[in-house]
């Protein structure tokens, strides 16, 4: 898939109003010639929104979910469509469903749009009735409930393992692996592009995707320090991302200072680290369990971390 220039976030439905008021009207008062005053109901007020934004924020797609779980006003520009963000859209509806503890999510759908909810495990329910003049279909999604996180067991400490060498792209993806899957909850990655030989190994994506699904509000933060490389290409890791938009962050340095770091480095939250000197390079060192060098990482990260921003370039989602 190609990586367009957008991203997800909450919509307040007063603050973003005009964001939201722009994009329905021009989808179904505009392009559907659905009536105003059926298109914008006293249930918005009530519904948690969504929208979708280019690179210079300007809204490009919304949609919503009511308290009893209802999924509705999805609409994407003319533009945008095509590109996935209106799938985006209803996975991250359908996570703020599964996070409010709801059982089933149902959409009224139009006939014309039954393959795209079918897609993501929807099912139709009863007959075809009209809306606003257009056929529409009930359709149901089935939520599993979320299992209820188990807290950690403090781990006994562990005698420090003393550093060794990386000098091969093989010693890096095998050190890499080994971090992900001793990490508890939180994975802290420092890359210059996300190097695709290293982090686009099968297992390396396998491995992040289960450290996601066995952790509730666990999580993996990324700085990206050139985004722009990426522009354009598929990284398996970035599809991850946009599929479980609530564990992944990216953010993108726009410090000058911080431009110019040329390492690499991953952290897990085990005290283990593997750092590398340069960030397109795989020669360096790693350890499973090095409290001193994985905190000063630590600090490094949070310190560019926090006068980052969110990475517009492509979905991790600052949801």
């Amino acid at each position: 898939m190609n990586i367009t220039n957008y991203y997800l976030e909450p919509a307040n439905f007063e603050a973003d109003y005009d964001a939201l008021h722009s994009v329905r009207h021009q989808v179904f008062v505009v392009e559907q010639r659905i009536p105003a005053e059926i298109e914008f109901d006293e249930l918005d007020r009530q519904c948690h929104h969504f929208i979708a934004r280019d690179e210079q924020s300007r809204p490009i797609a919304t949609g919503r979910l009511s308290p009893q779980g209802k999924i509705g006003r999805m609409a994407v520009l003319r533009d945008w469509r095509g590109q996935r963000v209106g799938q985006s859209l209803l996975r991250v509806l359908i996570e703020k469903a599964r996070a409010l503890g709801l059982t089933t999510v149902s959409a009224n759908a139009q006939v014309s749009a039954l393959e795209f909810y079918r897609k993501l495990g929807f099912v139709a329910e009863g007959a075809v009735f009209q809306e606003a003049g257009i056929p529409h279909q009930t359709m149901l999604l089935p939520l599993p409930p979320v299992e209820a996180a188990k807290r950690p067991s403090p781990r006994p400490k562990t005698a420090s393992i003393e550093a060794s060498r990386l000098e091969t792209l093989e010693s890096a993806v095998a050190a890499t692996l080994q971090l992900i899957q001793g990490a508890r909850r939180q994975l802290t990655i420092y890359s210059r592009d996300l190097e695709y030989a290293l982090y686009g190994q099968p297992e390396i994506v396998e491995a992040l995707k289960q450290l996601a699904l066995r952790n509730r509000g666990g999580g993996v933060r990324i700085i990206i320090q050139e985004p722009a490389n990426l522009r354009g290409q598929t990284h398996p890791l970035l599809e991850l991302a946009q599929r479980l938009t609530s564990h992944f962050q990216i953010r993108t340095p726009v410090e000058s200072e911080d431009l110019q770091y040329l390492s690499a480095f991953l952290l897990n939250d085990s005290d283990g680290y593997l750092f590398r000197l340069l960030g397109n390079r795989y020669e360096g060192h790693w350890s499973p369990n090095l409290p001193a060098r994985n905190r000063r990482l630590q600090e490094e990260f949070e310190r560019v971390w926090q006068r980052s921003v969110p990475c517009s370039e492509f979905r991790v989602l600052g949801l």
